[in-house]
């Protein structure tokens, strides 16, 4: 999976098409994130230790990360990300590290 936690991605599928936002939690074994501020769902529950009032509350939920694309940092254009071997300056080890296709920039 080439989506990771806190990258800033655009949905190119589904209800939320065209939402941007950044990813809150990544499940590699479904192949699903979690975006702050998409497909936000209402439950209804109880007064419990986390919520003591109960009433409605808003929650994200998980989304198909092939409805998803990491935006450029460079550009904060959609993009696609490769990956590049490169020797850590401070330990002379190769390090893999994620680049964006499209501009050729690292990703954090």
């Amino acid at each position: 999976m080439k989506v990771k936690k806190n990258d800033m991605v655009l949905v190119i599928a589904g209800n939320y098409l065209g939402k941007t936002g950044k990813v809150l939690k990544v499940f590699p074994a479904k192949n699903k994130v979690i975006i702050e501020g998409v497909n936000v769902r209402k439950r209804h529950t109880k007064p419990n230790q986390q919520y003591p009032n109960g009433g409605i509350i808003e929650k994200e939920l998980p989304i198909n990360v092939s409805n998803v694309m990491v935006l450029d940092p460079k550009t904060n254009e959609p993009t696609r990300i490769g990956k590049r071997i490169i020797i850590d300056d401070k330990t002379g080890k190769k390090k893999s590290v994620r680049i964006s296709k499209s501009s050729g920039e690292m990703l954090a």
